[in-house]
């Protein structure tokens, strides 16, 4: 029988992505939407830990069955960590093009061995009991010149990987080695090891 969990998230790429690591656990991942949730939580905590907790813990209490959230970002060492928690909402709009523009900009004239960055991934799981676990993961590389690449979103297009951007990469390889990949693979190793 498959493991129903709710993922506090509408967003159709990070429901594609819970899914195709989660599934072959036999696990099945709806949306809120899917689950007839309609809330948007205010995050207002000071790191990717305690908005991905917010969100969890607003989905929890509604549905009291297992849920997963996650909140994930981008820093930019030469930024001071941003953008930081307020990714998705990056200099006021939550457009992913106007986003990359702003940290290509601001990155104008930073030589290549100091556009150091990184995603990272906190992903909050609330079994049916309510038991809350934390899982984090970090995927290390640097900002490139200009947008590259059709897959992903975000900043997947100016995030680069060796020679490539992280929209230059197939989901699988995507998989493998990103932020949410990794936080996922720990989730999914904890839940075999716990049910």
């Amino acid at each position: 029988m498959k493991r129903k969990m709710i993922l506090a998230s509408s967003n159709p790429n990070k429901l594609r992505e819970f899914r195709e690591i989660l599934e072959p656990l036999g696990c099945e991942v709806i949306s809120q939407k899917e689950a007839g949730i309609d809330i948007d939580p205010e995050e207002n905590g000071s790191t990717f830990e305690e908005n991905s907790a917010i969100k969890a813990r607003a989905v929890y209490n509604i549905a009291k069955c297992a849920v997963i959230a996650d909140d994930s970002g981008l820093e930019v060492d030469a930024l001071g960590g941003e953008p930081g928690v307020y990714s998705a909402r990056y200099c006021g709009t939550r457009d992913d093009k106007a986003h990359n523009d702003a940290v290509l900009k601001k990155l104008e004239g930073v030589p290549d061995s100091e556009r150091t960055a990184r995603f990272v991934a906190a992903i909050t799981y609330i079994d049916d009991s309510g038991r809350e676990s934390h899982f984090i993961g970090k995927f290390e590389g640097r900002i490139g010149y200009e947008e590259r690449g059709k897959n992903g979103f975000g900043y997947d297009p100016i995030f680069m990987v060796g020679d490539v951007s992280s929209a230059e990469m197939s989901p699988e390889e995507k998989n493998a080695v990103s932020h949410r990949g990794k936080a996922l693979r720990e989730l999914a190793r904890f839940i075999s090891e716990n049910h």
